[in-house]
């Protein structure tokens, strides 16, 4: 007998009830629950809606059962249940882990890496190429807290480590037209909050110092997983972007060429590839 969460025929009494959730609380929407008896034949397939809801009505058999959930992109989950005279099993919350072992990482301080880390950004040129851009020098810390959306970030970029592969140009990116690292020697962010935006990603919500200028900077997070590393060491890998106005910035400069198009673009976009070690320091520090 095959069903779908859609059904509503049959008795009211009966049938299965489940949600299909990952692990930090998010639906998994078209999950399939398939149950069999225990001479392994199937007796249910029933299909999660866009809220991880399985619901079916025709009453099943009384007696266990073996339960398995699947979705694409987790790894399946087996479990025993035992349907009562009633015809009707509650499952409650059935937990999907992502394929891979992609799971939150574990709360406390993570110190992020810079060897294996890249703080970039990129810059249209001439209306019709991008110019790339990453800093060498950086430093901070990840707190995972419990409930994740207390989770913090701080970091701490030297400004005078950019890098665009062309040594005049960076000359020029340091100057007080722009980056001013004399003055300003460094760029700072501080986490104020962090907004879920789905399963594997967030909004953290942050102030940028630049240019001794503060600015509201949003960063739109996706957590990429955790894995051990060759040191011993447990390791969090995360993907951030984000979007500047350099004239929020105080970077006014620019050059205008032919036909009134702007030498270098007013948009700055922040590309954040992170690697943070579980601990407070890195390996060999």
């Amino acid at each position: 007998m095959t069903t779908t969460a859609a059904e509503t025929g049959g008795s009211a009494s009966g049938g299965l009830r489940a949600q299909i959730r990952t692990r930090d609380g998010w639906a998994v929407q078209h999950a399939v629950l398939t149950v069999t008896d225990m001479t392994g034949a199937q007796v249910l397939r029933a299909q999660a809606d866009e809220d991880g809801a399985v619901r079916t009505h025709d009453p099943l058999a009384p007696g266990p059962y073996t339960v398995i959930a699947t979705a694409v992109g987790y790894a399946p989950a087996a479990s025993t249940a035992i349907v009562t005279a009633s015809g009707r099993v509650e499952l409650g919350t059935v937990v999907l882990a992502r394929q891979g072992g992609v799971e939150l990482p574990p709360p406390g301080a993570w110190t992020i890496d810079p060897a294996h880390s890249a703080v970039g950004a990129v810059a249209q040129h001439l209306g019709i190429s991008s110019v790339h851009g990453r800093f060498t020098e950086f430093s901070g810390r990840i707190d995972i807290a419990e409930d994740i959306e207390k989770s913090g970030v701080e970091a701490v970029i030297q400004a005078a480590s950019i890098d665009t592969g062309n040594g005049m140009r960076d000359g020029h990116l340091k100057s007080a037209d722009f980056l001013d690292v004399e003055r300003f020697p460094v760029l700072t962010y501080q986490s104020t909050g962090l907004t879920p935006a789905g399963a594997d990603r967030w909004t953290v919500h942050g102030k940028l110092s630049l240019r001794g200028v503060i600015r509201e900077v949003d960063l739109d997070l996706t957590y990429l997983g955790t894995g051990p590393d060759p040191w011993g060491g447990v390791r969090a890998a995360f993907r951030a972007t984000a979007q500047l106005q350099r004239e929020d910035f105080a970077m006014n400069y620019n050059q205008v060429v032919a036909a009134g198009i702007a030498a270098i673009g007013t948009t700055l976009r922040v590309e954040l590839d992170i690697q943070a070690v579980q601990g407070t320091e890195l390996p060999g520090a």
